[in-house]
């Protein structure tokens, strides 16, 4: 069986696990904190950055998101996530990529830095500037979540992809983290209520990271 290294908040993590979950694959969780550096994580990864998917059995190790993703999307035919012709496969990829580039860059890494690294690591408080800075970077891409679902049923075309699942990893974290007004993303919050009662993402809404509490309303898929 395959086992996932990851900690609760890695949004790359969460893109694996929903895939996987989607094409109905089993795996066990390791919980792997990257900024320990453990040796025998960095063995496996010299990058020493989650998620790491491993299956001993079959002497296999993937590493990085995109990767581990394209992998499953060639050897496990059930639900196919990056699918339909050239061009909306190559759109698929187009904000995969946005989402774990821009979207991560300008919203989550800074939230989880702030609001998770300091704490954790570096037991200081969060630095308010750059907290309203993600803060105001996530309603500018919510906005353009919105413009997409106004013109697609899902967030990458007419059926659910990649894209979605690239989307919610993010969004879920920085939600986690408080970082999101809903108020004005109604497109956006209408697709991610579906999503959240998907059985693939229930699993993520009941973890938690020890001593990070996430808004009341972060489980509740009515919010």
């Amino acid at each position: 069986m395959w086992q996932l290294y990851q900690f609760p908040l890695c949004p790359f993590s969460r893109k694996v696990r929903l895939l996987l979950g989607e094409k109905g694959v089993g795996y066990e969780l390791m919980r792997e904190s990257p900024w320990e550096r453990r040796d025998g994580f960095l063995q496996m990864n010299p990058a020493g950055q989650t998620p790491v998917m491993a299956d001993p059995s079959r002497n296999l190790l993937l590493m990085d998101s995109t990767a581990i993703c394209e992998y499953l999307e060639e050897t496990v035919d059930h639900a196919s996530m990056i699918n339909g012709t050239a061009a909306n496969r190559a759109e698929t990829r187009r904000l995969v990529s946005w989402f774990d580039h821009q979207f991560y860059q300008d919203v989550t890494a800074p939230l989880l830095h702030e609001r998770m690294i300091k704490r954790i690591v570096h037991r200081a408080a969060p630095d308010a500037r750059v907290l309203r800075d993600a803060m105001k970077a996530a309603i500018g891409h919510l906005d353009y979540v919105d413009f997409l679902l106004d013109h697609r049923t899902w967030i990458g075309g007419a059926t659910l992809g990649l894209a979605d699942l690239a989307a919610a990893a993010q969004i879920s974290v920085t939600d986690y983290l408080g970082g999101i007004d809903w108020q004005g993303h109604e497109q956006t919050a209408r697709w991610y209520r579906g999503f959240k009662s998907r059985p693939s993402f229930r699993p993520l809404l009941n973890e938690r990271m020890d001593g990070i509490a996430p808004p009341s309303y972060y489980n509740d898929v009515d919010f």
